[in-house]
């Protein structure tokens, strides 16, 4: 059937049509009160169409369409294919990310992180929670507290010892014979799950009562573990904000655009008081004449709440076409009314007008490179690799070698975002031959986390590995065997024969679920920055030991000169290249007339060799 045809056969019925282009790709999906009149428009010759929807009516070469009871399914079904397909031609979240969940998992041995992604895989997620820091401290609560298990590693009760953690009070030790059966494990993660859910109460009267029933078996350790149980719960009950329970709920949508940028900003106001906020942003809208601020703000609205929490008011800049259907279908969901409003005047206007204010300073940081904040890009690394702590400390390590030869490694240090240059070491690997950089990885994370252990220094809460899954196997033997199994390990993994870029990441214990390399993501752009910092580290080490290896080298074979004076050519001129350039006059002062002649004559016989090869960090 031909595009003429199937025009021809369009009912007049509520529903969503789909464009496709000659491969069969979805490009384009819309929602209509009337399918006929509506998927029509876009063939009419008359129709005045601004230049993105005539761009799109060039590559249409087929379409479906799918009938629908009302609008409000139409609304509905529209922003969930949209999100499901990303089509080219619709405005769509591009950096939407959910709030951030607390994610118990569905193990032996379960544990608790934080994630933005909700998946069908029979974990139980609890949320969402405003702002993140709230999922941040909860976290802490229930490692701090409960005891739940933080590493990646498989429970089998077969390992030797304990890692710190257990020794630090924050983990049961379920992973030694003995230290905690399945059982103690399961009651501790029960708990968690009654705290997450809100049961507060409940959880408070139970680790009540557990505490006097060890009290009068005389278990007074146990008991006086469950009393500060019960009061910690007692405590958080005050001050928890989770967004499930709000009364008072009103978010707040504000943008600002030059040209076919925008960035939006979205603040959630819970029980009377701003908790927290959301950027998006779009670096290809359509220009000044055909962009429909209205159209774009009731198309990210449906979008949004598509998926996500609904609140009890929503406060916009304007009114837009779909306003009321909007509501009706958020009113559904909610089970209350839900408003949508744009005030005028008063406190309300004057919020509206402040996360506008915001949205211009958003992107201004987005689109003119100022500055980001640093504790937002260390949230955003933390939700990227799901870790169970803020990234206070991360560690780096690189290996360099020409073909084996001065194999060295580089260890850098950045503390909360910022390189800590004090902090920064340099390895010569002394137990490996030749060109083996993963058991030079392994010699220089053992090394580097014994002595930590030993001098009691910090330890990181991730460490960057740069290389692949042979490096980062290597560095995961080296912390099992130290019993640090609890830092989170990623390999940084370069694409062939471009060693200044990242292809994508891969997390230790996760290695068939790589991250792709997103430039447009803050917390990758940070992964970056350590990593070249870290590359330059261990290539400029390299380059001393080879430049300090070739002076020697070559001085031995002049007369004359001797291990004192090549010390005294060393400390005055720095490197070999000087002193083939220096003049008699310039030698004389340091070994003596008759020498620096000798060392003159020796470069001369020397001009014709090549020049040596640069270092590489593998």
């Amino acid at each position: 059937m031909t595009l003429a045809e199937k025009l021809k056969t369009l009912p007049t019925n509520a529903g969503i049509y789909i464009h496709k282009n000659a491969a069969g790709k979805i490009i384009y999906v819309g929602k209509a009160k009337n399918l006929r009149n509506r998927v029509r428009s876009y063939f009419h010759a008359s129709r005045n169409h601004d230049p993105k929807t005539r761009q799109l009516v060039r590559y249409i070469a087929d379409f479906e369409f799918i009938i629908v009871d009302n609008e409000v399914e139409a609304l509905v079904l529209e922003a969930n294919l949209i999100k499901k397909h990303k089509p080219r031609y619709n405005v769509f979240l591009k950096d939407d990310k959910s709030y951030p969940h607390l994610k118990l998992t569905n193990e032996p041995f379960p544990k608790v992180v934080i994630t933005r992604k909700i998946v069908r895989d029979g974990s139980s997620y609890y949320g969402p929670f405003l702002p993140a820091t709230i999922a941040r401290n909860t976290l802490n609560l229930v490692n701090r507290a409960f005891q739940l298990r933080t590493c990646e590693i498989e429970i089998d009760g077969k390992l030797p010892r304990p890692c710190l953690e257990y020794h630090l009070k924050r983990c049961l030790g379920p992973c030694v014979k003995g230290l905690c059966t399945q059982d103690e494990y399961l009651e501790a993660a029960a708990d968690v799950r009654t705290l997450l859910e809100g049961r507060n109460k409940e959880l408070a009267k139970s680790l009540e009562q557990r505490m006097w029933q060890y009290s009068e078996e005389n278990k007074y350790e146990l008991a006086a573990k469950y009393r500060d149980l019960h009061r910690t719960v007692l405590a958080l009950g005050e001050t928890q904000k989770m967004a499930t329970t709000a009364e008072r709920d009103v978010d707040i949508f504000g943008f600002y655009r030059e040209r076919q940028r925008l960035a939006l900003q979205l603040f959630t106001m819970r029980e009377g008081r701003i908790v927290g906020r959301r950027e998006f942003f779009w670096e290809d809208l359509a220009d000044d004449e055909t962009f429909d601020s209205a159209e774009f703000l009731g198309t990210v609205l449906t979008q949004y709440y598509s998926t996500d929490y609904v609140p009890l008011e929503i406060h916009v800049p304007f009114d837009f076409p779909d306003r009321a259907i909007l509501e009706k279908a958020m009113s559904e969901r909610r089970g209350r009314r839900v408003k949508i409003q744009d005030p005028k005047r008063g406190k309300n206007k004057h919020l509206l007008t402040l996360v506008e204010a915001n949205a211009k300073i958003a992107f201004e940081q987005r689109f003119r490179v100022l500055k980001p904040d640093t504790e937002k890009v260390l949230e955003e690394l933390q939700e990227l690799l799901e870790l169970s702590y803020f990234p206070e400390r991360i560690e780096s390590f690189d290996i360099s070698n020409i073909s084996g030869s001065e194999n060295v490694a580089g260890i850098v240090v950045f503390e909360n975002g910022k390189p800590a240059r004090a902090a920064y070491r340099r390895f010569i690997i002394r137990t490996v031959e030749g060109a083996n950089d993963f058991a030079s990885m392994n010699e220089a994370v053992y090394r580097r986390y014994k002595r930590a252990i030993d001098e009691q220094t910090t330890l990181p809460q991730v460490v960057f590995i740069d290389g692949g899954k042979g490096q980062l196997s290597a560095a995961a033997a080296a912390m099992q065997a130290l019993d640090l199994e609890q830092i989170k390990l990623v390999g940084l993994v370069k694409p062939p024969k471009r060693h200044s870029e990242i292809s994508h990441l891969l997390i230790h214990g996760r290695e068939d679920e790589p991250i792709p390399f997103d430039r447009n993501s803050l917390a990758f752009r940070m992964i970056l920055n350590i990593r070249e910092e870290t590359h330059r580290t261990a290539v400029e080490f390299h380059r001393k030991r080879r430049e300090k290896r070739d002076f020697s080298s070559e001085l031995s074979e002049i007369p004359g000169i001797g291990d004192k004076r090549k010390m005294k050519l060393l400390r005055s001129f720095g490197s070999i290249e000087r002193i083939a350039k220096a003049s008699l006059e310039e030698l004389k002062p340091f070994v003596g007339q008759k020498a620096a002649a000798y060392i003159i004559d020796h470069f001369e016989r020397q001009r014709a060799l090549a020049p040596s090869t640069e270092p590489t960090a593998d």
